[in-house]
């Protein structure tokens, strides 16, 4: 299949998912989650919300540490602080997104 033809799957479970009613998950859950993701061929996995809490924090470094296929990413919306958490967060993922805040947001991919 051509590059074009591709189609990237950027999973948002282990952020957006928790947020409903009933569904927060353990940290060992979410690693648990996060590796069917990886077996599932997930292209990019969005862990969670680093500056939410410390425990959002633990698990996306847990993630990141545990994942080597899919890329890792964090959502962290705006203040500096937000920002230099998520850094933090994924810095030892074996592949990670940094998405950053300037005029639009922007993604740039370590291959």
């Amino acid at each position: 299949m051509s590059d074009s033809n591709r189609v990237s799957i950027f999973d948002t479970t282990l952020r957006d998912g928790e947020q409903s009613p009933g569904a927060t998950m353990t940290r060992e859950e979410k690693i648990r989650m996060a590796r069917q993701l990886e077996t599932s061929a997930v292209d990019v996995i969005e862990a969670g919300f680093p500056a939410a809490s410390d425990g959002d924090f633990q698990s996306v470094v847990a993630i990141a540490a545990t994942v080597t296929k899919p890329i890792v990413t964090a959502l962290w919306p705006g203040p500096a602080s937000d920002i230099d958490r998520g850094f933090e967060a994924i810095k030892d993922a074996a592949r990670k997104a940094h998405p950053y805040l300037h005029r639009h947001f922007r993604a740039a991919y370590d291959p």
